[in-house]
């Protein structure tokens, strides 16, 4: 008996080592199966922070103060496909919207091209497979927000014939043929020009991004599109009930449709508490300070940031974590499926505020490792880093194919909603 016991105890070192471990898990993963984003704002980031050099600076290491994203560190994140966001201000005139997404789409296109052995260009999920398996970043276009296409179905085909793979219907604020989640509803969801759209996506073979629209215009769009819609960069409701995020009656649709819900890594759409922290500090601030004419401490700003910086003190901001990211993973996969699960982290859209041990695009496998640790098994962590939003594109593709006959969109928003 002493012998046998003697043994198993020897054995067991050995079957604990030959066990593969997280990282190497990962990788394996992640070699086959490309991890894909579905929202970095990298180009506006870039754009506000280093002005014309942006054509021409090294993008090899930047400083992880001032960006979440830079080649060494999309390679240590084993990135192997991006939604590269081309995001405008939604405030800006409509033909100012239109010219600054095709700039941002040309600072895309030109990152490309000087680092033609890092990124490349895809449209489609064979792309995708094909650029991955070459050992490059398979790279495309999100354009943040209905406004950007001016109300003009000629400018959402240019866009796509730049290579735009998707459209997200609204940004923050209500559009003429859209409501936004976080502005006032004018419409009840879609509007008929609003609905046209999303059959013009579907005939494109662009994705319907439903991530900042009310729930009305959730429903309406998924109601309408023939092919699966996506959410780039928002996480669950049920979590933190935030409008921004996807409630369980929304997630149920989805599941329905075939689509995936991108979780999001901003701390406001993660936690609950940091969600109510924020908007406790927002009315402390106006409290102390609103021009031209309110506040406590109106025309004495620095009277007003001592006030805001004792109250900050008694009341500290909550700690928002790697680990409540994974809640919203696992709260998706509890109400929707493993099916409809993907990676939106909105890394460099975020001002720098990010989840704890989720500070940039290195750290994605450090987040499948924690799924690990939770009993994931290899081939749901693949669904979720890239294989669930391969095939929602490929459906999207056999839409689009079966829609050939179909003439171009061609009417106005006055044609369609009278005004």
């Amino acid at each position: 008996m002493r012998t046998i016991l003697a043994l198993a105890l020897l054995a067991t070192p050995l079957l604990i080592s030959a066990a593969p471990s997280y990282d190497a898990r990962v990788a394996a993963v992640l070699t086959k199966t490309p991890l894909i984003d579905g929202h970095n704002d990298w180009a506006e980031t870039l754009t506000d922070k280093a002005g014309d050099a942006r054509w021409t600076m090294d993008l090899t290491r930047l400083d992880p103060k001032q960006y979440n994203t830079d080649i060494t560190r999309l390679r240590a994140g084993h990135v192997g496909g991006q939604f590269w966001s081309v995001y405008v201000d939604a405030g800006m005139a409509g033909p100012e919207q239109v010219k600054a997404t095709l700039e941002q789409i040309a600072l895309m296109k030109e990152i490309f091209r000087r680092y033609p052995g890092v990124f490349a260009q895809a449209t489609t999920a064979a792309d995708v497979r094909r650029i991955h398996a070459q050992g490059k970043i398979a790279s495309m276009f999100g354009v943040e927000g209905g406004g950007q296409i001016d109300g003009s179905f000629a400018v959402l085909r240019a866009y796509r014939a730049l290579g735009a793979s998707y459209l997200t219907l609204t940004h923050s604020r209500t559009i003429a043929w859209a409501d936004s989640a976080t502005d006032d509803p004018k419409h009840d969801g879609l509007t008929k020009f609003g609905e046209a759209v999303v059959r013009e996506l579907n005939r494109l073979g662009m994705l319907v991004d439903l991530s900042h629209v009310s729930e009305d215009t959730m429903i309406d769009a998924i109601r309408v599109s023939k092919a699966p819609v996506i959410f780039s960069h928002s996480s669950a409701r049920g979590v933190d009930d935030s409008p921004r995020n996807v409630s369980d009656k929304i997630l149920k649709l989805v599941a329905a449709n075939g689509g995936v819900v991108m979780v999001n890594y901003a701390p406001g759409y993660v936690s609950e508490a940091r969600r109510r922290w924020d908007a406790d500090r927002n009315a402390e601030k106006g409290r102390y300070y609103s021009p031209p004419y309110g506040g406590l401490y109106i025309g004495q700003p620095d009277r007003a940031k001592a006030a805001l910086a004792a109250w900050e003190r008694e009341h500290p901001r909550p700690a928002v974590t790697l680990s409540q990211v994974a809640d919203h993973i696992e709260y998706i996969v509890k109400v929707a499926g493993i099916d409809h699960v993907g990676l939106g982290g909105d890394l460099d859209g975020t001002g720098g505020d990010l989840p704890e041990g989720l500070n940039g695009v290195d750290t994605y496998p450090a987040l499948l490792t924690e799924l690990m640790r939770r009993g994931w098994s290899d081939q749901d962590i693949a669904k979720l880093a890239g294989g669930n939003v391969l095939r929602v594109m490929e459906a999207a593709e056999r839409v689009a194919a079966s829609m050939a006959n179909v003439p171009p969109a061609t009417a106005t928003i006055a044609m369609l909603d009278g005004k």
